[in-house]
């Protein structure tokens, strides 16, 4: 039997890894089709004609005859399709969207681009790099202020806001910051591990499955 969900995307994608653990939390098995950036695979026509963009990654449901893109987009389609971390009500859901526009705004650019190029993946010049560590510390100390005054970023429960940002602070280290200098930060990673079906950011196939 097929599943009602298939991502595509690329196992060490931020965005990628969003998507997946919105899935995994959600206890939504899924299918996974694994593309090669190196390879070009995402500019392919096929995958074009899935995203405009071609970007990763893109989540297909069957069920809803869409192929969706952006990572932000696909979170808020599964909360809304699934009942689930979206919020207690209406309120609950603008706050956190106000933290995923202000995610890809402040946060994600900084961590991502420094981890890229720590992997080789990107090479930036020194003024570059030491812009983007100023400017994700002062992310990180805007979110770190946030989670010192409540456990989660939007309501009294996690919601897809808790999920899009922890895919991007996950990375954090990887891109050269400290997070054992945000305590509050630190705390409400480990509430994001302890939620039913976490998977790590390094819990994606590294290859295509049924």
């Amino acid at each position: 039997m097929s599943k009602r969900f298939t991502l595509h995307g690329f196992w060490l994608s931020g965005p990628t890894y969003k998507v997946g653990l919105m899935l995994s939390l959600c206890g939504e098995d899924f299918a996974y089709q694994s593309l090669n950036l190196r390879a070009g695979e995402h500019k392919a026509p096929a995958f074009l004609a899935k995203n405009r963009f071609g970007q990763v990654p893109v989540l297909e449901d069957a069920e809803a005859g869409l192929a969706l893109c952006q990572s932000a987009a696909i979170l808020e389609h599964l909360a809304s399709t699934l009942g689930k971390f979206g919020g207690a009500g209406a309120a609950d859901l603008a706050r956190a969207r106000e933290w995923m526009f202000w995610d890809f705004d402040r946060l994600a650019g900084p961590i991502y681009r420094s981890r890229a190029q720590r992997f080789g993946i990107r090479a930036f010049n020194q003024p570059i790099m030491e812009m983007y560590w100023v400017e994700g510390n002062a992310a990180l100390k805007v979110l770190e202020q946030a989670l010192a005054a409540s456990d989660w970023l939007a309501g009294a429960h996690p919601t897809i806001a808790d999920i899009d940002v922890y895919g991007v602070v996950a990375y954090a280290p990887q891109a050269g910051f400290d997070l054992g200098a945000y305590p509050a930060i630190s705390a409400w990673m480990g509430r994001m591990e302890a939620l039913p079906g976490f998977i790590a950011s390094d819990g994606l196939p590294k290859a295509s499955r049924p």
